[in-house]
Protein backbone atom coordinates (compact mmCIF):
# COMPACT_ATOMS: atom_id res chain seq x y z
CA UNK A 1 0.00 0.00 0.00
CA UNK A 2 1.30 3.07 -1.08
CA UNK A 3 2.13 5.50 1.77
CA UNK A 4 3.85 9.38 2.48
CA UNK A 5 7.96 9.05 2.41
CA UNK A 6 10.35 11.24 3.82
CA UNK A 7 13.57 11.46 2.51
CA UNK A 8 15.77 14.16 3.12
CA UNK A 9 18.41 14.96 5.59
CA UNK A 10 17.41 16.32 8.90
CA UNK A 11 19.91 18.24 9.84
CA UNK A 12 21.07 21.33 8.10
CA UNK A 13 24.96 21.92 8.28
CA UNK A 14 26.81 25.10 7.55
CA UNK A 15 30.63 24.34 7.97
CA UNK A 16 31.11 23.14 11.35
CA UNK A 17 27.86 24.37 12.89
CA UNK A 18 24.80 21.44 12.51
CA UNK A 19 21.34 22.23 13.98
CA UNK A 20 18.21 19.77 13.32
CA UNK A 21 15.33 21.42 11.06
CA UNK A 22 12.97 20.38 13.66
CA UNK A 23 14.92 22.77 16.45
CA UNK A 24 14.57 25.61 13.60
CA UNK A 25 11.14 25.09 13.54
CA UNK A 26 9.88 25.41 16.80
CA UNK A 27 11.98 28.27 17.12
CA UNK A 28 9.87 29.96 14.09
CA UNK A 29 6.59 28.36 15.85
CA UNK A 30 7.57 31.09 19.14
CA UNK A 31 8.36 33.63 17.03
CA UNK A 32 5.47 33.81 15.00
CA UNK A 33 3.41 33.20 18.57
CA UNK A 34 5.62 36.32 20.25
CA UNK A 35 4.87 38.68 17.52
CA UNK A 36 1.42 37.88 16.87
CA UNK A 37 0.98 38.44 20.69
CA UNK A 38 2.11 41.81 20.51
CA UNK A 39 0.12 42.26 17.41
CA UNK A 40 -3.02 41.41 19.39
CA UNK A 41 -1.93 43.53 22.33
CA UNK A 42 -1.50 46.41 20.35
CA UNK A 43 -5.01 45.84 18.93
CA UNK A 44 -6.29 45.30 22.16
CA UNK A 45 -7.99 48.10 24.69
CA UNK A 46 -7.28 48.23 28.63
CA UNK A 47 -9.75 48.70 30.94
CA UNK A 48 -9.48 52.24 32.07
CA UNK A 49 -10.83 51.26 35.37
CA UNK A 50 -8.12 49.14 36.38
CA UNK A 51 -4.68 50.72 34.15
CA UNK A 52 -3.63 53.93 35.52
CA UNK A 53 -1.36 54.12 32.70
CA UNK A 54 -4.86 54.64 30.27
CA UNK A 55 -4.59 57.86 28.10
CA UNK A 56 -1.58 59.00 30.60
CA UNK A 57 0.59 59.50 27.68
CA UNK A 58 -1.81 60.67 25.23
CA UNK A 59 -3.79 59.37 22.70
CA UNK A 60 -3.42 56.32 21.00
CA UNK A 61 -0.05 55.69 23.36
CA UNK A 62 -0.81 53.87 26.16
CA UNK A 63 -4.30 52.49 25.31
CA UNK A 64 -3.78 49.12 24.56
CA UNK A 65 -1.97 46.42 26.42
CA UNK A 66 1.19 47.31 27.37
CA UNK A 67 3.75 45.21 25.03
CA UNK A 68 6.56 45.65 27.62
CA UNK A 69 5.00 43.41 29.87
CA UNK A 70 4.96 40.88 27.48
CA UNK A 71 8.30 39.16 27.74
CA UNK A 72 8.56 39.88 31.19
CA UNK A 73 5.15 37.81 31.63
CA UNK A 74 6.90 35.11 28.50
CA UNK A 75 9.77 34.92 30.90
CA UNK A 76 7.60 33.78 33.75
CA UNK A 77 5.98 31.15 31.94
CA UNK A 78 9.03 29.24 31.17
CA UNK A 79 9.52 28.00 34.71
CA UNK A 80 6.17 27.15 35.04
CA UNK A 81 6.02 25.26 31.45
CA UNK A 82 9.30 23.16 32.57
CA UNK A 83 8.05 22.46 35.85
CA UNK A 84 4.49 21.00 34.79
CA UNK A 85 5.64 19.18 31.26
CA UNK A 86 8.30 17.27 33.24
CA UNK A 87 5.52 16.49 35.84
CA UNK A 88 3.26 15.17 32.99
CA UNK A 89 6.00 13.40 31.38
CA UNK A 90 6.78 11.70 34.43
CA UNK A 91 2.79 10.96 34.52
CA UNK A 92 3.19 9.33 31.06
CA UNK A 93 6.07 6.66 32.08
CA UNK A 94 5.37 6.43 35.87
CA UNK A 95 7.18 2.86 36.31
CA UNK A 96 9.89 4.04 35.01
CA UNK A 97 10.02 7.25 37.28
CA UNK A 98 8.58 5.46 40.19
CA UNK A 99 12.21 3.16 40.10
CA UNK A 100 14.10 6.29 39.31
CA UNK A 101 12.70 9.22 41.05
CA UNK A 102 15.88 10.78 40.99
CA UNK A 103 15.76 10.85 37.21
CA UNK A 104 12.90 12.99 37.31
CA UNK A 105 15.19 16.41 38.03
CA UNK A 106 17.63 15.09 34.89
CA UNK A 107 17.30 17.20 32.30
CA UNK A 108 19.17 14.86 30.36
CA UNK A 109 17.06 12.37 30.61
CA UNK A 110 13.23 12.03 29.20
CA UNK A 111 11.34 15.17 27.72
CA UNK A 112 8.63 17.40 28.44
CA UNK A 113 5.00 16.97 28.10
CA UNK A 114 2.68 19.41 26.31
CA UNK A 115 -0.37 19.47 28.69
CA UNK A 116 1.81 19.91 31.98
CA UNK A 117 3.77 22.58 29.95
CA UNK A 118 0.38 24.40 29.25
CA UNK A 119 -1.11 24.71 32.51
CA UNK A 120 1.82 25.23 34.38
CA UNK A 121 3.14 27.73 32.18
CA UNK A 122 -0.63 29.46 32.25
CA UNK A 123 -0.27 29.22 36.30
CA UNK A 124 3.01 31.01 36.72
CA UNK A 125 2.96 33.49 33.80
CA UNK A 126 -0.26 34.70 35.70
CA UNK A 127 1.78 35.16 38.76
CA UNK A 128 4.35 37.33 37.17
CA UNK A 129 1.73 39.24 35.58
CA UNK A 130 0.01 39.92 39.10
CA UNK A 131 3.28 41.37 40.71
CA UNK A 132 3.66 43.52 37.70
CA UNK A 133 0.37 44.86 37.98
CA UNK A 134 -0.82 43.58 34.62
CA UNK A 135 -4.36 43.15 33.56
CA UNK A 136 -3.53 39.36 33.63
CA UNK A 137 -7.17 38.59 32.00
CA UNK A 138 -6.97 40.57 29.11
CA UNK A 139 -3.27 38.81 28.71
CA UNK A 140 -4.70 35.66 28.61
CA UNK A 141 -7.24 37.14 26.34
CA UNK A 142 -4.43 38.07 23.48
CA UNK A 143 -2.61 34.53 24.36
CA UNK A 144 -5.50 32.75 22.68
CA UNK A 145 -4.44 32.71 19.55
CA UNK A 146 -0.77 32.50 19.79
CA UNK A 147 -0.99 29.12 22.14
CA UNK A 148 -2.74 27.79 19.45
CA UNK A 149 -0.12 28.95 16.61
CA UNK A 150 2.66 28.02 18.49
CA UNK A 151 1.07 24.31 19.43
CA UNK A 152 0.53 24.10 15.10
CA UNK A 153 3.36 24.60 14.30
CA UNK A 154 5.40 23.36 16.91
CA UNK A 155 3.47 19.96 16.73
CA UNK A 156 4.40 20.38 12.35
CA UNK A 157 7.74 21.04 13.19
CA UNK A 158 8.45 17.51 15.08
CA UNK A 159 7.38 16.01 11.27
CA UNK A 160 11.15 17.40 10.21
CA UNK A 161 12.46 15.59 12.66
CA UNK A 162 10.30 12.31 12.46
CA UNK A 163 9.37 12.83 16.07
CA UNK A 164 6.04 11.99 17.43
CA UNK A 165 5.19 9.33 15.24
CA UNK A 166 2.03 7.19 16.21
CA UNK A 167 1.23 3.32 16.09
CA UNK A 168 1.98 1.80 12.71
CA UNK A 169 -0.94 2.32 9.62
CA UNK A 170 -1.62 0.44 6.88
CA UNK A 171 -3.11 3.56 5.11
CA UNK A 172 -2.54 6.04 1.94
CA UNK A 173 -1.96 8.66 4.71
CA UNK A 174 0.48 6.66 6.60
CA UNK A 175 3.86 8.31 6.92
CA UNK A 176 7.26 6.69 6.75
CA UNK A 177 10.77 8.25 6.80
CA UNK A 178 13.51 6.86 4.76
CA UNK A 179 17.60 7.72 4.86
CA UNK A 180 19.92 7.28 7.27
CA UNK A 181 18.75 10.10 9.86
CA UNK A 182 18.37 9.93 12.80
CA UNK A 183 15.05 9.74 12.77
CA UNK A 184 13.56 10.80 16.58
CA UNK A 185 10.78 7.78 16.45
CA UNK A 186 11.72 4.34 16.61
CA UNK A 187 11.60 2.26 13.66
CA UNK A 188 10.39 5.79 11.93
CA UNK A 189 10.70 3.66 8.28
CA UNK A 190 7.42 1.38 9.08
CA UNK A 191 4.24 3.05 8.27
CA UNK A 192 2.75 4.81 10.77
CA UNK A 193 -0.24 7.36 11.98
CA UNK A 194 1.50 11.23 11.63
CA UNK A 195 0.04 11.79 15.20
CA UNK A 196 2.25 14.81 15.40
CA UNK A 197 0.12 15.88 12.43
CA UNK A 198 -2.81 15.43 13.70
CA UNK A 199 -2.18 17.37 16.09
CA UNK A 200 -1.17 20.19 14.26
CA UNK A 201 -4.46 20.12 12.08
CA UNK A 202 -6.82 19.97 14.70
CA UNK A 203 -4.61 23.35 16.46
CA UNK A 204 -5.07 24.83 13.48
CA UNK A 205 -9.05 23.76 13.44
CA UNK A 206 -9.38 24.91 17.24
CA UNK A 207 -7.67 28.09 15.96
CA UNK A 208 -10.20 28.59 13.25
CA UNK A 209 -13.62 27.93 15.73
CA UNK A 210 -11.81 30.86 18.22
CA UNK A 211 -11.40 33.00 15.37
CA UNK A 212 -15.24 32.49 14.39
CA UNK A 213 -16.18 33.07 17.91
CA UNK A 214 -14.52 35.85 18.00
CA UNK A 215 -16.11 37.84 15.03
CA UNK A 216 -19.60 36.75 16.41
CA UNK A 217 -18.28 38.51 19.24
CA UNK A 218 -18.07 35.56 21.90
CA UNK A 219 -15.39 37.52 23.33
CA UNK A 220 -16.13 41.18 23.39
CA UNK A 221 -15.63 40.80 27.26
CA UNK A 222 -12.17 40.30 27.38
CA UNK A 223 -11.75 38.47 30.20
CA UNK A 224 -9.59 35.57 29.37
CA UNK A 225 -11.94 32.82 28.57
CA UNK A 226 -11.30 33.34 24.94
CA UNK A 227 -7.79 31.54 26.29
CA UNK A 228 -9.99 28.41 28.29
CA UNK A 229 -11.66 28.10 25.39
CA UNK A 230 -9.04 27.70 22.94
CA UNK A 231 -7.42 25.34 25.71
CA UNK A 232 -10.32 23.11 25.56
CA UNK A 233 -10.55 22.79 22.15
CA UNK A 234 -6.83 22.08 21.72
CA UNK A 235 -7.17 19.15 24.41
CA UNK A 236 -10.20 17.95 23.09
CA UNK A 237 -8.55 17.27 19.74
CA UNK A 238 -5.20 15.83 21.45
CA UNK A 239 -7.12 13.54 23.65
CA UNK A 240 -8.90 12.27 20.74
CA UNK A 241 -5.66 11.96 18.77
CA UNK A 242 -3.78 10.09 21.80
CA UNK A 243 -5.20 7.02 21.05
CA UNK A 244 -2.93 6.60 18.07
CA UNK A 245 0.05 7.11 19.85
CA UNK A 246 2.34 4.10 21.43
CA UNK A 247 1.72 4.51 24.80
CA UNK A 248 0.44 1.84 26.42
CA UNK A 249 -3.08 2.28 27.57
CA UNK A 250 -3.83 3.09 31.27
CA UNK A 251 -7.73 3.02 31.74
CA UNK A 252 -10.04 1.40 29.24
CA UNK A 253 -8.97 2.50 25.81
CA UNK A 254 -7.39 5.45 27.59
CA UNK A 255 -3.65 6.12 27.99
CA UNK A 256 -1.95 8.28 30.31
CA UNK A 257 -1.91 11.44 27.02
CA UNK A 258 -5.55 10.91 26.94
CA UNK A 259 -6.25 11.48 30.77
CA UNK A 260 -3.72 14.40 31.18
CA UNK A 261 -5.90 16.16 28.01
CA UNK A 262 -9.17 15.22 29.59
CA UNK A 263 -7.95 17.40 33.05
CA UNK A 264 -6.99 19.89 30.68
CA UNK A 265 -10.43 19.84 29.03
CA UNK A 266 -11.55 20.15 32.84
CA UNK A 267 -9.32 22.89 34.28
CA UNK A 268 -10.56 24.93 31.27
CA UNK A 269 -13.99 24.89 31.76
CA UNK A 270 -13.67 25.68 35.38
CA UNK A 271 -11.44 29.03 34.09
CA UNK A 272 -14.27 29.68 31.88
CA UNK A 273 -16.82 29.25 34.52
CA UNK A 274 -15.00 31.15 37.11
CA UNK A 275 -13.84 33.92 34.82
CA UNK A 276 -16.39 36.33 34.48
CA UNK A 277 -16.51 36.45 38.76
CA UNK A 278 -12.69 36.72 39.09
CA UNK A 279 -12.34 40.01 36.58
CA UNK A 280 -14.31 43.51 36.26
CA UNK A 281 -16.23 44.30 33.22
CA UNK A 282 -14.78 47.80 31.83
CA UNK A 283 -18.13 48.22 30.94
CA UNK A 284 -19.85 48.30 34.21
CA UNK A 285 -20.11 51.75 35.42
CA UNK A 286 -21.54 53.26 38.83
CA UNK A 287 -25.02 54.47 38.71
CA UNK A 288 -26.34 58.27 38.19
CA UNK A 289 -27.57 58.46 41.49
CA UNK A 290 -24.42 57.24 43.60
CA UNK A 291 -22.68 59.43 45.57
CA UNK A 292 -19.53 60.42 44.57
CA UNK A 293 -16.32 61.96 46.70
CA UNK A 294 -16.17 65.59 46.54
CA UNK A 295 -12.55 66.34 46.25
CA UNK A 296 -11.21 70.29 46.86
CA UNK A 297 -9.40 72.23 44.38
CA UNK A 298 -6.13 72.93 44.72
CA UNK A 299 -6.36 76.30 43.29
CA UNK A 300 -9.25 77.67 46.15
CA UNK A 301 -8.41 75.49 48.75
CA UNK A 302 -7.86 77.79 51.45
CA UNK A 303 -4.32 78.13 52.73
CA UNK A 304 -3.64 76.94 56.26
Amino acid sequence: MAVIEFAFDPVVRAGPVAVRWETIGIAVAVLASLLLAAWIARRTPIDRDADGWAGILGPDRADHIRRDDLLFVVLGVVPGAVAGGRLGYALLHPDFYRANPGALLDPGQGSLELVGAVLGGSVTGALVGTLLEAPVSRWFHVAAAPLLVALALGKAALALGGSGQGTLLEAPWATSYVGAGPWNSLGADLPAHPAQLYEAAAALAALVVLAVLAAVGGFDRRDGRAFAVAVALWALGRGSISLTWRDAPALGPANAGTLLAGLAVLVAFVAFALAPRLTKDPRRRLPEDDPQPAWPDPATRPRF
